[in-house]
């Protein structure tokens, strides 16, 4: 048998041209399609190309998809398509090598060779046949074994039964055509008296379709005039009717075993989907696979990473006002608010945590930060609505380092979980922590700063060192406030060289002039609960004495 050339399969020519392209387009697929020359022969060859995926049949690869994650199941569609189209060209082969010295037989071969469905061939084996076997009208009447009724999937001139009073009488149809045989037939007065057939009739001739002594359905010639149908003219329909079989067989199969690859594909798309809300889809390719069925216990990877922490400012407190069920509407809303922004920032979230979040950013610290920042913003839009429907409005902070983490899969054989283990996850959690007690709305550590590619493109004020519980090592940390409200971020700016200068003295110990310069803020921006919180520190200090051995590390004590 000839090789294979994909070109052919897909090409304008064929349905299958139309099915693949309709396949693309339903499940959105950004793909082209190449024979095994490279050549293009649907798509655009500048689509980004992530994934490709050979088309085989025999083990011979005849073609290649390339582009996105769905390249695999527009090649499994091309495989199936070309698995199809060699069964066709066998069959061909076939029914050449017993007919050759039947034109009829040869072409109409070729006829089902080049059709795919069902109803098409039916159509065909009735064309065919009225060109030699004379008749009026002709159909072919199919069993549905699902519905348990006969079908009409083809027919030619006018129908000269009673569609309707077929599945009325099956019993009588079954005994007398769908026995099985072919017959000529002489005697159909029961089928006229039963109102099955029109009393038009005066011929009738039919063949079973049969597929290994199944009886399938029935091909049937029918005239106006009296027809002397031949024994050669019944020899020929039972041809006709067995090879019309095989195909009509192939194509319910193909569209069955279409159907089916389509619900499967529709399924595990589903699963999926539903699982990658679950683990994300970017933990997952992190760890070196597409889908979640590919990972396994011990699967791990250790990545430097940017982790971030969000928690709802005073949530105790605020969820007592409201109902259990107020309560997860609320944080359901609030969820909905912020995980679009994380994954807008190439992030992924690793975990709810009732009123906080902890998220990921694989990439780049920047992207970290530049969420965090949308994420105050959109806060702001979320308290105008709540206070249009004269709700309180809520405050949020937000903490991020930048280290070492390790992605894996844990638990047992039969108990599988993504879990993520450092260092990093602790200090970033501990950092957030801090925002309460700087009464910042962002703040991140130095190593979270050394990793971000643009600094000057955010407002930072340094808020000096501090040792977390659980750290012997002390922290920088600074506050990004480029997120705050537009005039305390006026503010801020334009009191930000004040401050820092504010910062310096106070970290030299200097703290009468740290008083003067945090008392300047204070008086320009009284909003400002930060520069507030260091002059009162100054003030202290300057009242009570500098603490024995004070290196200008706050010491936390709880988490």
């Amino acid at each position: 048998m000839a090789r294979l050339n994909l070109k052919n399969i897909v090409s304008k020519k064929n349905d299958a041209s139309a099915l693949v392209l309709s396949l693309i387009k339903e499940i959105k697929a950004e793909v082209c399609i190449e024979d095994d020359n490279g050549k293009i022969l649907i798509g655009d060859a500048g689509i980004e190309i992530n994934h490709q995926q050979p088309v085989l049949v025999d083990d011979e690869i005849i073609g290649w998809v390339k582009g996105d994650e769905k390249a695999a199941i527009v090649a499994r569609l091309l495989i199936v398509l070309s698995e199809k189209e060699a069964e066709k060209k066998k069959l061909g082969n076939e029914v050449l090598n017993l007919y050759q010295e039947v034109n009829l037989i040869f072409n109409f071969s070729e006829k089902l060779a080049e059709t795919i469905g069902a109803n098409s061939i039916a159509q065909i084996a009735l064309e065919e046949t009225s060109r030699v076997i004379k008749s009026d009208n002709a159909a072919v009447i199919m069993w549905d074994e699902n519905s348990k009724q006969l079908q009409v999937i083809a027919s030619k001139g006018e129908l000269f039964f009673d569609d309707e009073k077929i599945n009325t009488h099956i019993g009588l149809l079954r005994k007398i055509i769908f026995s099985g045989q072919s017959e000529i037939l002489d005697d159909f007065a029961q089928l006229t008296e039963a109102g099955i057939l029109l009393p038009t009739i005066k011929s009738l001739i039919y063949s079973a379709l049969k597929v290994k002594h199944r009886i399938m359905g029935v091909i049937i010639l029918a005239s106006y005039e009296p027809v002397q149908y031949s024994a050669a003219d019944l020899k020929l329909l039972t041809t006709l009717s067995l090879q019309s079989s095989a195909a009509i067989e192939s194509a319910l199969l193909y569209e069955r075993n279409i159907r089916e690859a389509n619900e499967k594909e529709q399924a595990m798309r589903r699963i999926y989907e539903v699982t990658g809300k679950f683990v994300p889809h970017e933990f997952i390719r992190s760890l070196g696979h597409e889908v979640i069925t590919d990972i396994r216990l011990g699967d791990q990877v250790e990545k430097i990473v940017t982790v971030l922490f969000s928690d709802i400012r005073d949530y105790t407190t605020f969820s007592e006002k409201m109902t259990p069920e107020e309560n997860f509407s609320f944080v359901c809303s609030f969820n909905e608010l912020i995980g679009p922004i994380i994954r807008k920032h190439n992030g992924f979230i690793n975990q709810y945590l009732g009123d906080a979040i902890m998220a990921i950013f694989p990439d780049n610290a920047s992207d970290a930060l530049s969420a965090a920042i949308d994420m105050q913003k959109a806060v702001q839009e979320f308290n105008n609505q709540r206070q249009l429907n004269q709700q309180s409005p809520i405050q949020i902070g937000i903490g991020m380092h930048t280290g070492p983490l390790i992605m894996g899969i844990t638990g047992d054989q039969d108990r599988l979980d993504a879990t993520t283990i450092s260092d990093t996850v602790n200090t970033a959690s501990r950092i957030e922590s801090l925002t309460k007690y700087y009464k910042s709305g962002i703040i991140i550590s130095n190593a979270t700063l050394q990793q971000i590619m643009a600094p000057e493109n955010f407002y930072l004020r340094p808020l000096g060192k501090v040792r977390v519980k659980g750290k012997q090592e002390p922290l920088d940390i600074y506050e990004c406030f480029n997120g705050d409200a537009p005039m305390q971020l006026q503010n801020k700016i334009t009191t930000l060289a004040t401050f820092n200068d504010g910062m310096i003295n106070y970290l030299n110990k200097s703290f009468t002039k740290a008083f003067i310069a945090f008392q300047f803020v204070s008086e320009a921006n009284p909003n400002d609960l930060t520069v507030n919180f260091f002059l009162a520190k100054a003030a202290k200090f300057i009242t009570g004495g500098i603490p024995e051995n004070w290196l200008g590390v706050d010491e936390m004590q709880s988490k």
